[in-house]
């Protein structure tokens, strides 16, 4: 299996609450392998025309390029923001044993 399509995944959310059961529904249907939750941070932003100040949690999910559709689907779901974040970075380079552990976590596909 190729570690070169594994991605990690930001979306912030307004609460705990929604961080938690967005981490656990992507987790339990396998779209990720992991989810991080970072509470407290602060996320300054343009929306509606005014520059705006909310508490946010973050996530950090790690997943795979093959799910990566069904996942967004399932963000922008569930996702209390009308136009939640959702943006996926490649992973360069990790320990082997760790890439392949997330493979072997979601419901990998083989993607050209």
């Amino acid at each position: 299996m190729s570690t070169d399509k594994l991605l990690v995944v930001l979306c912030t959310c307004p609460n705990a609450e929604v961080a938690r059961t967005l981490a656990n529904t992507i987790v339990e249907e396998r779209l990720a392998a992991c989810v991080n939750l970072l509470p407290g941070i602060t996320s300054v932003y343009r929306w509606a025309g005014n520059v705006e100040t909310s508490a946010e949690h973050l996530l950090i999910i790690k997943t795979h390029a093959s799910v990566y559709q069904a996942l967004e689907d399932c963000l922008t779901k569930h996702h209390p923001y009308h136009i939640p974040e959702v943006i996926a970075l490649h992973i360069a380079h990790g320990l082997p044993n760790y890439l392949n552990w997330i493979i072997e976590s979601v419901n990998y596909q083989e993607v050209a």
